[in-house]
């Protein structure tokens, strides 16, 4: 049988050398003998090594490196040891290794030696000499630079032991750069080629780059490798070239960097560096590169290996029915069933096997989709147990991956929902789901158990988030560096989110969140500004006040959207090392500030001043997030009133004091509480802890640990309790009293009014009588505003406007007509003109008042005039709002009472006691009047002396304002009864007539006061 032998020769050739030491060349021969004759030939061909056949060239080693077999046809081939086939035939034949291999060409190809090396580089040549090289590739000058370049070249490089080849590929611009690829197929010592490198680069004033393959060797589990397994990839190098090697992977045309993750390790012990791949899946397939990357003087070197990793997957299965509900019309019939099994495309191939119980025909399967058709029965049996289908999806390595599937079959007597749209018939109890079109998860709605439809429930994520929330699982795996991978993310996460439009769904919403949520537990850093710039935009976007309604779609359960995000962001902010001005988006803003060696720090953001006090705090980062706190789980009795402010601090403070002026959404009412709080994660609220809010100071807040801030305010005012109970109470008897006072006016009247004087002053008793009768009815007829309707409401809350004005005008008129008595009594009016004056006064006065009041409002309008909440004017803060129409007029006349009272006692106590005879009756009337006004001053003053307090004083300041509170309380809601007493039951006169008109004689020495003196008013 005759065999073809390869030998490779290397020899010494002298003539390429120049003072560098003797170059070498590989060469190869083919001899065709009988296999017999193998180790005589062998033993002839040894004899050349190390003789002088000739006086330039010497033999120093003959190998064989292939043997061949020749069959009819073609040859079978395999290689000797420490030989392997070549690696472009391994990829395009199929023939790798030291396999055996076919082949019907002649000769056939050789194997080469497992130490050949391949070096591919460039040489940037810094000299004009070499110019010539940019030409014409068939000009004399382009020749000859070429064969100059590659003498020089070869003089150098052919130096290295086993030296075989190098050829200069092309010439490039960009000064005059030269691509070339050389072949060794003997050991190469890593030092000797950045000597020879280096000297050629001195030789010819140029610098290199360089890339060998064969000085390292990287071993890959032989494929395909089980899924979720283990594997150890080793890669050898053959010098110590103290770098450490850089793991990369291919795949789908994109490079990636392999570091140290949850499902990658790197380690290195001696010649050799291992990448343990912990769960193998189909993310780890490709190809792995191992390269050393050497940085000698003049150049680079790359030292690289690759192999290819191949990997049986298991995939993810969705599995469904057509129906999703088969629906019997008869209990003798059978039901046609398809059951689909889906998975995502992908390369690898796998053997789908069906089974199943309880279903009434063979399982007929196809491929195109995956899927299988089968019939179910209408009688459901004893153990009321449905049909199952399973697919189970086997791969390459016998790894099994099944799903299975209920047949919810609806039986004859079921109740089930109708199909509606495009949902199909559902039984009752369970949930229809319907794939998305054209995004991501799936669309749900339930069928009650009483068989009728609920609301649909969206699942529903848009293409491109789905695939960020995906990428987001792989950024801590090793596959790419964390930096690198947290980068893509945000970027992509801040386009995905740019157009809000196309994300205004909760599950959109909530998908963008998971990736803020998933990143904040795989970065260690975020050192990249730009990497910032994309995470603060994208979690600005999210906030856009155009996606409220999609926040406000949240169910709930262990987190809410809002607790989710804050967690996230704050953490990646806490994260970034990144110091720069302040960072501004319109929902979201950074400020920094450096706290080393200080023990106060301030930030400001969005207009809330942040100022932390704490020894050497390190830096201070505080966020200000728009629109965030209306999303937070909130109570029943507060609500934000606040933006959400974080603060973080580099170093940990053992007592932080937090100092924070916010600025607030809307002004607080009055008696709304406020409260400092921070966010507490373990009992999932905001929380007053270590807080303190001060009325006196209502934007401030004080905290003595760090957190995310806000303000919350009520959203019912402070109540004083009982203060209802009271009001009632007091208005019921105020009522009873001045119906009293009334009826004993008009029965005392004729006995009592004996001069013009008492006529002024019981006139003024009854208007005052009747306005505070008629508004004390209004008041306690609108004490349930719910109950009755606005037009009541608006009634009511002018006649209570008038009445209680027309009541203290007249308080005026008796105030005035008794300082004018006083001061000017020579300057008498008529009777008729006092009554004319003080109709004018007590009513005209009020009217135009209450007239103005409600024009200029709105016609009188609710919440500009009126509140429907109180039936009652409106008090809108200070000299805001209507009620000063009715508090200005009662301060002035209150103040103008009290001067009057003072001027008139001073006045009496300075007069002469020797007052003539004839003067005594008007004195003593002029007494009476005066102790009127006396006991309604204090009345109608002191008490509205109290209603200006509870106005300046707000029940957030403590017991001050509760006392105010009650003491107004009580005094105005018994404001009738305090009339009967003083200007009925208090009056001697008119106890002695109502006893009289009553024929009760009363024992003991009595007078009546004569009141019936001659009037100084004129009639």
């Amino acid at each position: 049988m005759w065999t073809f032998i390869f030998l490779s020769i290397l020899g010494l050739n002298t003539c390429q050398v120049s003072g560098q030491g003797p170059s070498t060349q590989m060469h190869y021969a083919v001899l065709a003998v009988e296999e017999s004759a193998i180790e005589n030939i062998t033993k002839l061909l040894n004899d050349f090594i190390g003789g002088e056949e000739s006086e330039h060239v010497q033999v120093t080693s003959i190998k064989m490196t292939t043997k061949c077999e020749i069959l009819q046809h073609e040859a079978q081939c395999s290689c000797m040891s420490d030989h392997s086939w070549s690696k472009e035939l391994c990829e395009s034949q199929q023939c790798c290794d030291n396999e055996t291999c076919s082949f019907s060409k002649t000769p056939p190809p050789t194997c080469h030696p497992n130490t050949r090396v391949t070096i591919n580089g460039s040489v940037v040549l810094n000299t004009v000499q070499y110019l010539g090289c940019l030409g014409n590739k068939l000009s004399a000058d382009f020749k000859t630079c070429h064969n100059k370049l590659l003498t020089e070249m070869k003089t150098v490089y052919s130096t290295l032991t086993g030296f075989v080849s190098l050829t200069i590929m092309e010439f490039r611009t960009g000064s005059i750069i030269a691509d070339f690829e050389m072949t060794i197929d003997d050991k190469v010592s890593a030092n000797d080629l950045v000597q020879r490198s280096q000297t050629l680069s001195q030789k010819l004033n140029s610098t290199y780059s360089l890339e060998t393959a064969g000085l390292v060797h990287i071993n890959v589990p032989l494929g395909p490798v089980p899924f979720n397994s283990r594997e150890v990839l080793k890669c050898t190098r053959q010098d110590d070239l103290n770098v450490d090697p850089v793991w990369q992977l291919t795949k789908k045309g994109r490079v990636f960097d392999i570091t140290n993750g949850t499902e990658s390790h790197l380690a290195s012990v001696g010649m050799d560096a291992t990448l343990t791949l912990k769960n193998t899946s189909e993310i780890w397939a490709g190809l792995f590169t191992c390269a050393y990357n050497q940085k000698p003087m003049f150049g680079s070197i790359v030292h690289k290996a690759t192999a290819t990793l191949d990997v049986a997957h298991l995939p993810d299965i969705h599995i469904s029915s057509e129906p999703q509900f088969p629906r019997c019309k008869s209990s003798k019939n059978l039901v046609a069933v398809k059951v689909i099994c889906e998975i995502k495309p992908s390369n690898d191939s796998y053997k789908v096997t069906w089974s199943g119980d309880g279903h009434k025909s063979d399982i007929k399967p196809y491929n195109d989709p995956i899927a299988a058709d089968t019939n179910v029965g209408c009688i459901q049996d004893e153990e009321k147990t449905e049909p199952e289908i399973t697919c189970t999806f086997t791969n390459r390595r016998q790894q099994n991956q099944s799903a299975t599937i209920k047949i919810n079959v609806i039986y004859e007597n079921d109740l089930f929902c109708e199909a509606e749209g495009g949902w199909a018939d559902t039984k009752a109890g369970f949930t229809a789901v319907l794939k998305c079109q054209n995004r991501a998860g799936d669309r749900q709605r339930k069928c009650s158990d009483e068989g009728k439809w609920k609301d649909e429930e969206s699942f529903c994520v848009n293409r491109d988030l789905d695939s960020i929330l995906e990428e987001t699982r792989i950024v801590d795996i090793g596959l790419g560096t964390i930096d690198n991978n947290a980068a893509s993310v945000f970027s992509r996460l801040k386009t995905a989110t740019n157009n809000t439009e196309s994300i205004n769904t909760f599950s959109n919403v909530n998908a963008s969140i998971f990736v803020l949520f998933g990143m904040k537990d795989k970065i260690n850093h975020i050192f990249n500004e730009s990497t910032l710039d994309n995470l603060l935009l994208s979690s600005s976007n999210i906030l856009d006040k155009s996606l409220e309604k999609s926040w406000k779609d949240d169910k709930g359960g262990n987190l809410s959207l809002a607790e989710r995000y804050l967690s996230s962001v704050e953490k990646l902010i806490e994260l970034t090392d990144v110091a720069s001005a302040a960072k501004h988006t319109s929902n979201i803003e950074v400020n920094t500030c450096n706290g080393t060696h200080r023990s106060h720090c301030s930030n400001s953001v969005f207009n809330v001043n942040v100022s932390v006090d704490g020894a050497d705090s390190g830096s201070v980062k505080t966020t200000g997030f728009k629109q965030l706190e209306q999303y937070f789980p909130q109570g029943e009795e507060y609500e934000p009133n606040s933006i959400v402010v974080s603060t973080t601090t580099e170093k940990i403070l053992s007592s932080p004091v937090v100092k924070i002026d916010f600025p607030l959404l809307k002004p607080r009412p009055r008696n709304h509480m406020m409260e400092c709080v921070s966010w507490n994660e373990t009992s999932r609220e905001w929380s007053t802890q270590g807080c303190k809010w001060e009325p006196s100071n209502e934007q401030h807040c004080h905290c003595e640990h760090l957190s995310s801030f806000a303000i919350l305010m009520s959203k019912q005012p402070l109540e004083v309790k009982f203060s209802n109970l009271i009001t009632y109470t007091g208005l019921s008897v105020s009522i009873i009293s001045l119906i009293m006072c009334l009826a004993i006016e008009i029965m005392v009247w004729s006995s009592v009014v004996k001069s013009n004087a008492l006529h002024l002053r019981h006139t003024a008793h009854i208007n005052i009588t009747l306005c505070l009768l008629i508004a004390d009815i209004a008041f306690l007829a609108s004490a349930f505003p719910k109950k009755i309707s606005e037009s009541w409401c608006q009634i009511f809350a002018v006649l209570k406007h008038f009445c209680y004005l027309s009541m203290f005008f007249w308080t005026l008129c008796l105030s005035l007509t008794l300082l004018h008595q006083t001061v000017l009594v020579f300057q008498h009016l008529s009777k008729k003109t006092y009554i004319v004056l003080s109709i004018l006064l007590g009513y005209l006065c009020p009217f135009l008042i209450v007239a103005i009041t409600f024009i200029t409002n709105e016609s009188g309008a609710k919440d500009s005039y009126y509140s429907d909440e109180s039936c009652w004017l409106i008090y809108a803060g200070t000299l805001k709002g209507s009620i000063y129409t009715f508090l200005i007029p009662l301060g002035v006349i209150v103040l103008v009472n009290l001067f009057s009272m003072v001027v008139i006692i001073m006045t009496l106590l300075e007069r002469p006691k020797t007052t003539a005879n004839s003067s005594q009756n008007e004195h003593n009337a002029s007494k009476t009047l005066l102790r009127s006004v006396v006991f309604l001053t204090p009345i109608f003053g002191v008490t509205w002396i109290f209603g200006f307090a509870v106005l300046a004083v707000d029940l957030t300041y403590g017991h001050i304002a509760y006392v105010v509170n009650y003491a107004f309380t009580l005094l105005n809601a018994f404001q009738g009864f305090f009339i009967l007493l003083t200007t009925c039951l208090g009056e001697k006169t008119v106890r002695d007539a109502c006893l009289k008109k009553m024929h009760i004689t009363k024992k003991g020495p009595t007078s009546i006061s004569q009141s019936s003196t001659s009037s100084t008013l004129k009639k």
